[in-house]
């Protein structure tokens, strides 16, 4: 498929959702990526105790956070 093509078909399935099935799906997203984030923070530093990759995570999500609010 093309680009184009997938991306139409994204925003019919979009669409069709409820509000709620909606949100419920960016938050499983969002999960998601905060889970491969951490998971190459792991392999990224694989001798670092749990709590410093933990230390690492928390300092970069902060970088990350919109301050526009």
């Amino acid at each position: 498929m093309k680009p184009d093509i997938d991306h139409k078909e994204y925003l019919r399935i979009l669409r069709k959702m409820t509000p709620e099935q909606r949100l419920l799906k960016s938050l499983e997203l969002s999960e998601l990526t905060r889970d491969l984030f951490k998971q190459g923070l792991r392999k990224r530093f694989p001798n670092l105790p749990e709590e410093k990759i933990r230390e690492i995570y928390l300092e970069r999500m902060e970088k990350c956070h919109n301050r526009n609010y």
